[in-house]
């Protein structure tokens, strides 16, 4: 593993354990301000703003948890993609049954001037429940 590839892993793992905790602050500040997000489906999701508000509202009534396997990480200069086999539970606040789905992702991340990464386009391939 190279050591470019090892800060987008724990960006992944990052984004996990804050979307489990509700911690929408968090997972905002891993995205760029112009990220655009492909959800099979549904129209893309553009900017940080509309990420946010979905998050918002499911998280107002559901909990979220994930887990990703990373498959690959490549990183070339600047820019990086990272495809991951995800799972995605989502669970009702209130109780009951939850859906689960599983499937694809291909996420490109854009290095920082301060060496940090952040995502800047994801396509989420996972199949709608």
């Amino acid at each position: 593993m190279s050591s470019d590839e090892q800060p987008i892993r724990d960006l992944v793992a990052q984004w996990h354990r804050a979307t489990a905790a509700g911690d929408v602050e968090t997972v905002l500040g891993l995205m760029s301000e112009d990220v655009v997000f492909l959800v099979a489906g549904r129209p893309p999701i553009k900017g940080r703003s509309a990420f946010e508000k979905g998050l918002r509202s499911v998280l107002s009534s559901h909990r979220i948890d994930s887990t990703g396997d990373i498959q690959e990480v490549e990183v070339s200069g600047s820019l990086a993609y990272c495809w991951t086999l995800l799972t995605v539970r989502i669970t009702p606040l209130s109780g009951g049954g939850g859906s689960t789905r599983s499937g694809s992702a291909l996420s490109i991340f854009k290095r920082q001037s301060n060496g940090s990464w952040l995502l800047v386009r994801d396509a989420n391939l996972l199949p709608p429940p």
